[in-house]
């Protein structure tokens, strides 16, 4: 399992969002991507998942140049790499089960889903994985009934139901309380673990970063300008993230940084935030 960036670049106008990014992830693991808000870590994830496309350059998964599917292979691709927002994107009206079991829906007939036809199996496979993230009793609730962590958990639910080989999570946790923060970091970290995939995180705190990622890519201005574990980041380091007018526990603990949401590096790219 090898993600690898080739001479990526995203641009609106005359702003580049992502800015010839080269790397390359290999094998399970759990990869954080932090910078200020507008620094293209949204726009980086997008394009891995085709949300949006490159304007140029290669992204190989297996050696596969995931920007050249279309029709069939490109939803197909969208299925083995899940997504997961900040803002849980859940149908709040419609009950839990039903939204884990929307992670199958680029895999089902236009009928079945129209109709909304489960089989048993995809079922027993939902709540298993509701009881997995420990909220398997909510299953006949709405989803607009829980609590914010509680719907994130949901919304991980869905995404494993793809079974993915990755997982990506926009600011997954930029909206919730420490303590539901904590409950949904660890879930994605012990789904990495037990089940040997490949998540891809953008976060909002280097505290974040540090308790749970093996690798950490900071971005800056659409630029790559760390790779490393977590314990080399540094003061310095956070500094050139985050910017020399960053304070150190500014980088470190500051909401503001990845607050607004995944849209908001598309304006900022746009207006030349």
């Amino acid at each position: 399992m090898r993600l690898e960036f080739r001479h990526v670049s995203k641009v609106f106008g005359s702003k580049a969002a992502v800015d010839n990014v080269s790397l390359s992830i290999e094998g399970a693991g759990f990869i954080g991507v932090i910078g200020r808000s507008g620094a293209g870590k949204s726009t980086l994830l997008r394009m891995i998942n085709r949300l949006g496309d490159a304007s140029s350059g290669q992204i190989l998964f297996d050696d596969a140049d995931i920007l050249a599917l279309s029709g069939r292979d490109k939803r197909d691709w969208q299925a083995r790499c899940a997504m997961v927002f900040q803002q849980f994107n859940l149908v709040p009206r419609m009950d839990v089960a039903s939204n884990v079991l929307h992670g199958l829906l680029g895999r089902r007939s236009t009928l079945s889903t129209l109709f909304n036809l489960w089989s048993e199996a995809d079922i027993r496979r939902a709540l298993g994985i509701l009881d997995r993230l420990g909220i398997a009793e909510q299953a006949a609730k709405r989803a607009e009934a829980l609590s914010g962590g509680q719907q994130q958990r949901v919304a991980i639910a869905r995404a494993l139901m793809q079974d993915p080989a990755i997982i990506l999570a926009d600011e997954p946790i930029a909206s919730l309380d420490p303590m539901n923060a904590q409950v949904v970091m660890d879930a994605l970290k012990r789904i990495q673990v037990e089940d040997g995939r490949m998540v891809i995180a953008n976060l909002h705190t280097l505290d974040t970063a540090r308790r749970y990622c093996d690798r950490v890519i900071g971005m800056r201005d659409g630029r790559v300008v760390f790779d490393g574990r977590p314990d080399q980041l540094t003061t310095g380091v956070a500094r050139d993230i985050y910017g020399a007018d960053a304070s150190f526990s500014e980088a470190a603990t500051s909401t503001e940084i990845g607050a607004l949401g995944d849209d908001q590096e598309y304006a900022a790219a746009m207006l030349g935030d």
